[in-house]
């Protein structure tokens, strides 16, 4: 069992949602940035949340290397930070060349620019998955660099800026008893780096991209997110560092039912929701808020909760009334 740690857990769990597509849908699917609506998404999540709690709106940028940013989804992010909405951003680590120092200079950067309007920073994306492609960081020059010298340096610029920012990094599930990314992490940048960090956040999808030997949801995700702090715990990173569920999502397309994803949606954020103590878990965010243009009939393009069109699918209602059932109040 992961060790447990019942300090500071507060009833409720803080939802969140990426409140765009898929990166890719402004730069290689057609019709994506022109059905982009950012009147429809302010009106979608105003819907989703219209509790008195916080709620998180998450938002990517991918750092390419020589100061450039770009793939920035939602495009426009800061215009939907009102009514109790949050901001968590992550900047992925693509570099071309592997220099930190114009990698840590863009974080810093990015803080002067954004900071005011951000409650979370998430450095790198994914960087133990090696696959761009399902949006991983690993295989970018200097990735362990860039995660504990990224964190070291938000955590300095947030300091000297007098910012009330969490910052946090977050990772996708590895089943290999051998796997040295955590050991490999936590020692290259030993206490500095664990005590600067707020959250540490998961990434995962039970059931897309390898199918569940039984439906068992909440088994999946209690194993899933149990092995998860236990792995955490057994690289140095204590559980009063909480888990975020950053990205979590079940994907609909020709055989894979609207209806099975509102029906996965529920087991899995009530499973979360009553792991919450015992594992320090503190938010849940879906991924997706839209399905990406131009990509009926595939199933890594429809993650969203609603249809490209902004139509909702079933699973928009179900996660509208999940939030209001087991959501945190202000």
């Amino acid at each position: 069992m992961a060790v447990e740690d019942r300090r500071n857990v507060p009833p409720g769990l803080i939802f969140g949602i990426f409140a765009g597509v898929s990166g890719t849908e402004y730069s290689s699917l057609a019709g994506g940035l022109e059905l982009y609506d950012p009147a429809q998404t302010d009106a979608a999540l105003a819907r989703l949340h219209s509790a008195d709690g916080p709620f998180v709106v998450r938002a990517y940028g991918v750092y390419h290397g020589q100061g450039q940013i770009g793939n920035i989804t939602p495009p426009d992010f800061t215009r939907f930070l009102r009514g109790g909405r949050q901001l968590e951003y992550t900047l992925a680590y693509r570099s071309s060349d592997g220099d930190m120092t114009d990698w840590t200079r863009a974080l810093r950067h990015t803080i002067a620019q954004v900071g005011s309007s951000l409650s979370a920073l998430q450095v790198a994306e994914e960087p133990n998955n090696p696959d761009p492609a399902t949006g991983g960081d690993g295989a970018s020059p200097n990735v362990i660099a860039a995660v504990v010298e990224g964190v070291l340096a938000a955590r300095d610029e947030i300091g000297a800026r007098g910012l009330n920012l969490a910052v946090g990094i977050n990772a996708t599930p590895s089943f290999r008893p051998a796997d040295p990314f955590w050991p490999t992490l936590v020692a290259r940048g030993g206490a500095p780096f664990v005590a600067a960090l707020d959250y540490v956040g998961l990434d995962f999808f039970p059931d897309v991209f390898r199918p569940l030997p039984t439906p068992d949801f909440r088994s999946a995700v209690e194993g899933v997110v149990g092995h998860f702090r236990n792995t955490l715990s057994a690289a140095g990173i204590p559980a009063a560092v909480p888990i975020r569920v950053t990205e979590n999502g079940w994907p609909t397309s020709p055989t894979r039912s609207p209806e099975r994803q509102a029906e996965v949606l529920e087991a899995i954020v009530r499973a979360v929701h009553d792991l919450r103590e015992r594992l320090n878990v503190t938010h849940y965010e879906f991924f997706a808020l839209r399905d990406a243009a131009g990509g009926a009939g595939d199933a890594l393009t429809e993650w969203g909760l609603l249809r490209a069109d902004y139509s909702p699918k079933p699973a928009f209602e179900i996660y509208r009334r999940l939030i209001a059932e087991l959501g945190q109040s202000r």
